[in-house]
């Protein structure tokens, strides 16, 4: 079966969901840790994840960090409009601003989302203004201040 990406979706079971949860929940978790929570054997909650890994369903491990205690206390979701034939340019530009922690093509009044986490707003302002705003094929920006954050991951 083929997704609306052109990528095969991956047929997952229940153990397969309760493994994802498990390593969402703490991605060092240990294989050990895994197969007893989901109760099941360690090899076979090894095979599981060496699956899910091969079959690009998991494809990293990473840390979740709180952007406020690592200095990052400004942040904001920056809507931008582009020009029609800009998204495949602007992907890979905007993937290399530091500040910039999630892209997202979307459909609707505006193209792209973005999360920007920075120092402070005299810094969010300089990556919005210098840097977003001046990119070819960027027609208009909004930016939506973040008061607060909750994970629910």
């Amino acid at each position: 079966m083929t997704g609306k990406d052109g990528a095969a979706e991956v047929s997952l079971d229940d153990i397969d969901r309760r493994i994802l949860g498990e390593l969402t929940r703490d991605g060092r978790m240990s294989v050990t840790q895994v197969a007893e929570n989901v109760h099941i054997s360690r090899a076979h909650a090894y095979s599981r994840i060496a699956r899910l890994t091969g079959d690009g369903v998991l494809t990293r491990f990473t840390a979740l960090v709180d952007p406020i205690k690592a200095g990052l206390k400004s942040s904001a979701y920056v809507t931008l409009k582009l020009r029609q034939d800009a998204w495949r340019e602007l992907r890979d530009q905007l993937g290399a601003i530091p500040e910039v922690h999630h892209i997202a093509l979307v459909g609707g009044d505006f193209d792209v989302i973005l999360l920007v986490r920075a120092v402070d707003n005299i810094d969010l302002r300089r990556v919005i203004f210098d840097q977003l705003q001046t990119m070819p094929g960027v027609l208009d920006t909004q930016t939506f201040l973040v008061f607060e954050d909750v994970d629910t991951r």
